[in-house]
């Protein structure tokens, strides 16, 4: 039985990156009726930032040969540590539960979200691998950061996470879909770019139906 690691990220309530991935969510639940669903809200409920205990813990991680993360709660030593365990643990926990990691994320600033970094900086160790997961993320962002695009050199996004997937966790298995455009909604400067960015919308819809029946 399958099951999927669903995170939201964006602080707005209602956006583009949670319609996509509640829609993706949707299509997969329906594909995978007996699978199981695990769903974290990372703007309304926060990962807390690491502290100076969990750099311990993963300095003492450092220190072994490989990093079995079915074994990290051996490497407490204080109760400073073990308060920094009790917050990665449930955390770790749904991560390798899941076989499919769905991450609906805004670009903000020309990266990801806070709430989004707190929380692979809580889940990730030395040396570790998730490389039989795959991870689907699903992105909004406000102007047009494809290749080609003039801004292209400036999507921290998209590069940032798949670089950090492929080297911190050792995923080969990473698919992106994004929406670009988004500020035309509101910009009257990109108005005219509007019709844009309802293609980008409609063909990243087309995309996370298509790809949650893989």
């Amino acid at each position: 039985m399958s099951t999927l690691l669903h995170l939201d990220a964006s602080a707005r309530s209602r956006s583009i990156s949670r319609e996509l991935s509640a829609e993706f969510g949707e299509a997969w639940r329906a594909e995978n009726p007996a699978g199981g669903y695990i769903y974290r809200d990372l703007a309304a409920q926060p990962v807390p930032f690491i502290d100076e205990a969990w750099t311990e813990l993963c300095d003492a991680a450092l220190a072994q040969p490989t990093t079995d993360l079915s074994r990290l709660a051996e490497l407490v030593r204080t109760p400073e540590q073990a308060a920094a365990w009790a917050i990665v643990r449930p955390l770790l926990a749904e991560v390798l539960a899941a076989e499919v990691i769905l991450i609906g994320t805004p670009m903000y600033n020309y990266s990801i979200p806070a709430a989004l970094k707190a929380w692979l900086d809580q889940v990730t160790f030395p040396r570790m691998s998730l490389g039989d997961r795959r991870f689907v993320v699903v992105t909004a962002r406000g102007g047009a950061y494809s290749p080609g695009a003039p801004k292209a050199a400036f999507d921290y996004q998209e590069r940032y996470l798949r670089d950090f997937f492929a080297g911190n966790f050792a995923v080969t298995d990473t698919v992106f879909v994004n929406v670009e455009l988004a500020n035309a909604r509101q910009d009257p400067a990109l108005a005219q770019l509007r019709g844009k960015h309802d293609e980008s919308y409609s063909a990243a819809m087309e995309s996370v139906r298509r790809l949650a029946h893989r």
